[in-house]
C-alpha cells in the first residue's frame, strides 16, 4: 500500500500538476521548519549551510510559483536560526545576506525555465520528445538480402543535432522509404527546428513520396514563424526503393549527392539527383534519378558535415569520401557507416552517414 502511494505521488510530480506541486511544497516547508527547530536547539547539528540544500532541492522539484513560497520560508527560517546563534554580529548578518542572495539566484534560474516546469521535468520532457522522434528514424527489420545502417555524431558531442532520418517500410508493397535531413545550424542550435521537421516528416513519409513529400516539407518550413526559428531551411535526400526488384528513385533537395557502390569497379559512383534546399523558395526545383540496385550493390547518403569543413571544399570532400568508403568496403558492407564516420575529422558540424545494401 505504501509503495503504491509513493509511486502515485512520484507519477503526479512527473505530470507537473498543481496538486502534486502543492504536496511537494508542503513536505519541503515541513522539513525546513523541522530544520529550523533543530538549528535553534543546537546550531552545530544544522548550520545555515543546510538551508542552502533546501533551496537547491526546491529548484529541482518545484515550479516557479511554489518555489517563491519555499524561498521565503527558507530565508526567514535560516535568518531566525542564524541570528539566534551567539557569535559575532557581522558573521551572522553576512550569512543571512548570502542566503538571501542564493534565494534570488535560485528564483532567477527557475524563472528562466520557459517550459514552466522544474529543470529535471523540462529536460525529461525534451529528451522524451527527442527519443520518440528518433524512433521514427529507426529502420524496421528488412527482408532477405537488404540491410540498412546509420551512424550519426552531433557537433561538439551534444545529444541534439540538426541531422536526422525518418523511415517507413510498407510490408505489403515491399517498399522502403528513407529520408536523411540536415537542418541549417549545428548541434543544439539546430535541434528545435530539427525536432519540428522530424515530427512533420514522420507523419508524411510513406503517405507521400518523391516531389509530393518534399513539396509538403518545403511548405511546412516556409510557414514557420520567424520569431521562433531563424533561417529555417534544410537539405534532404529521399530514396524510395522496391525491395522486390531493387528499383529505386532518389530525390535530393540541396543535399550532397548520393553515392552508389559498384562492386565490379570497386568504387563509389556519384548519383545525379539534384535540387534546391527546402524552405528557401515557394516551389523547390527538383531533379530525380532512378536506377536498380542489384546484388552486391549499395547506396550511401550523408550530410555535409562528412565532406565539408572550413579547410575542405565539398568536391574534395566527396572524393575523399569515395576513397575512404571504398577502403571500408574491403572489410565487408557490415559496419561501413560507422567506419566512415569515425574517419571524419572532428569538426563543428553534425555528421551522419546512411548505407543501404543489397547483399550478393
Amino acid at each position: 500500500m505504501t509503495a503504491r502511494v509513493v509511486k502515485d505521488a512520484i507519477a503526479g510530480w512527473r505530470s507537473g500538476t498543481r496538486r502534486s506541486q502543492q504536496l511537494v511544497l508542503a513536505i519541503l516547508v515541513l522539513a525546513v521548519l523541522v530544520s529550523m527547530a533543530v538549528s535553534l536547539a543546537s546550531y552545530d547539528l544544522f548550520p545555515l549551510a543546510g538551508f542552502f540544500v533546501w533551496l537547491l532541492l526546491g529548484l529541482l522539484l518545484l515550479r516557479f510559483r511554489e518555489l517563491v513560497a519555499l524561498a521565503v520560508v527558507i530565508t526567514v527560517a535560516g535568518a531566525v536560526a542564524r541570528l539566534d546563534h551567539g557569535d559575532a554580529a557581522g558573521g551572522r548578518i553576512a550569512g543571512v545576506v548570502l542566503l538571501v542572495l542564493a534565494a534570488v539566484l535560485v528564483l532567477y534560474a527557475s524563472g528562466r525555465q520557459r517550459s514552466g516546469l522544474p529543470g529535471p521535468l523540462s529536460a525529461a520532457l525534451l529528451s522524451d520528445l527527442r527519443d520518440r522522434l528518433n524512433a521514427q528514424g529507426r529502420v524496421p527489420e528488412l527482408p532477405g538480402p537488404w540491410t540498412c545502417e546509420t551512424a550519426m555524431i552531433a557537433a561538439h558531442g551534444v545529444g541534439y543535432a540538426g541531422d536526422f532520418m525518418v523511415a517507413d517500410l510498407d510490408h505489403e508493397a515491399q517498399r522502403l522509404d528513407l529520408v536523411l535531413v540536415d537542418v541549417v545550424g549545428k548541434g543544439v542550435k539546430a535541434a528545435p527546428s530539427a525536432l519540428l521537421l522530424a515530427g512533420a516528416l514522420g507523419g508524411m513519409v510513406g503517405a507521400l513520396r518523391g516531389p509530393a513529400l518534399f513539396e509538403a516539407a518545403n511548405a511546412f518550413l516556409l510557414r514557420q514563424d520567424e520569431r521562433y526559428t531563424e533561417e529555417t531551411f534544410a537539405t534532404a535526400v529521399h530514396v524510395s526503393i522496391d525491395l522486390a526488384d531493387g528499383s529505386y528513385t532518389i530525390l535530393s533537395a540541396g543535399h550532397p549527392p548520393a553515392l552508389r557502390w559498384e562492386p565490379a569497379e570497386g568504387a563509389w559512383v556519384v548519383d545525379g539527383a539534384r535540387g534546391t534546399a527546402l524552405g528557401v523558395l515557394p516551389h523547390a526545383d527538383l531533379e530525380a534519378s532512378t536506377g536498380v540496385l542489384g546484388p552486391g550493390q549499395a547506396l550511401m547518403f550523408y550530410t555535409d558535415g562528412v565532406v565539408e569543413s572550413r579547410d575542405t571544399d565539398i568536391d574534395d570532400g566527396i572524393r575523399w569520401l569515395q576513397q575512404t568508403a571504398a577502403a571500408a568496403m574491403v572489410h565487408g558492407s557490415t559496419g561501413v557507416a560507422r567506419r566512415v564516420v569515425r574517419q571524419v575529422a572532428a569538426g563543428d558540424d553534425d555528421r551522419a552517414v546512411l548505407v543501404l545494401t543489397r547483399s550478393a
